[in-house]
């Protein structure tokens, strides 16, 4: 089935995208409003895109015709903190969704802590496994109801709990227990289901054609 982005209306184009690309990482965002108010809201079109430097992105999205307070406070401020979700923090996570006034802390409202953060303004979560603090390096309106933040990640806090060798940066990513989005609402996904693929090597390939299935495990 072909379906034409450019002229399916904007909610196909949403079922679509959010169907189909999954799972996608959940960037928990917090942020400070100018009049220092904490908002912390979760957001699925989100990742990393390279380590030289360290750089994330975001989409905002404008939900009911307005964008979300996150998006005001960054690109008012030009600092946030991604937030990593974990199985335990789903519930807490899925309260910050609220449509809550600009007014109100989320954090407050899911029973979450707040910690400072180590270079910059906005709070972490104190619950959440990882927490990158993050300075807007740019941002694009890509559309009347959507903008792209791309931050450069300024510090990391990992769980000491998840961290099996600091000096060589090695996490134990499977203890960290993340949750993914999925498709449809309230929909998420477990990283619990896992296989390894070793990655091919030119040098070592088979002249003679391709490896069959059953080899390239």
């Amino acid at each position: 089935m072909l379906f034409d982005m450019e002229t399916l209306e904007a909610s196909g184009r949403y079922k679509i995208l959010t169907a189909t690309v999954t799972p996608r990482p959940i960037a928990w965002v917090t942020t400070l409003s100018e009049d220092g108010v904490v908002n912390a809201a979760p957001y699925s079109f989100f990742n990393v895109l390279g380590h030289e430097p360290p750089t994330l992105a975001i989409g905002l999205l404008a939900g009911s015709g307005r964008f979300k307070d996150t998006a005001t406070n960054i690109l008012a401020t030009g600092e946030f903190v991604v937030n990593l979700v974990s199985e335990r923090n789903a519930d807490a996570m899925n309260v910050t969704c609220i449509d809550a006034p600009p007014d109100v802390d989320e954090l407050a409202l899911a029973g979450l802590s707040a910690v400072a953060s180590h270079k910059i303004k906005p709070p972490r979560i104190a619950e959440s496994p990882v927490s990158f603090e993050c300075k807007v390096l740019s941002s694009m309106v890509t559309g009347p109801r959507q903008t792209a933040v791309i931050g450069r990640i300024v510090c990391a806090h990992v769980d000491d709990a998840v961290v099996l060798d600091s000096a060589r940066c090695h996490i134990d990513t499977s203890a960290l227990r993340l949750i993914g989005r999925m498709h449809g609402s309230g929909w998420y996904a477990r990283c619990t289901d896992l296989f390894q693929l070793d990655r091919p090597v030119w040098a070592d390939w088979p002249r003679n054609g391709a490896p069959q299935p059953d080899q390239a495990r």
